[in-house]
């Protein structure tokens, strides 16, 4: 099984909108071969000292079948067209592709 973490950093500005147009894509996400998992998360504030908290970023958490089917989600036509979407709006990707222990 692999997951994803991917941290996007969206501008302060189009925080909501970027958030309409991911949720928009979830279910397409959802239909693709292999893919168990597909949700968008925010920083939760808490008091936790070492929690770093940023509420301008968006953390798309996933869980795939195999490292194949995530491929195979990256060229996929519905997120050529996400990305296409939303490409003004993000400043940053980072992503952790992680599997079971």
């Amino acid at each position: 099984m692999i997951h994803v973490l991917a941290s996007i950093t969206v501008k302060a500005s189009e925080h909501y909108a970027f958030l309409e147009i991911f949720k928009a894509n979830v279910p397409k996400v959802l239909k693709e071969q292999g893919c168990l998992e597909y949700s968008a998360t925010v920083d939760f504030p808490t008091e936790v000292l070492i929690q770093e908290a940023n509420p301008n970023v968006v953390t798309v958490v996933e869980k795939w079948e195999t490292f194949s089917h995530l491929q195979a989600h990256f060229t996929a036509p519905h997120m050529l067209e996400y990305k296409a979407k939303v490409e003004g709006m993000v400043e940053d990707v980072s992503l952790k592709i992680l599997q079971d222990a």
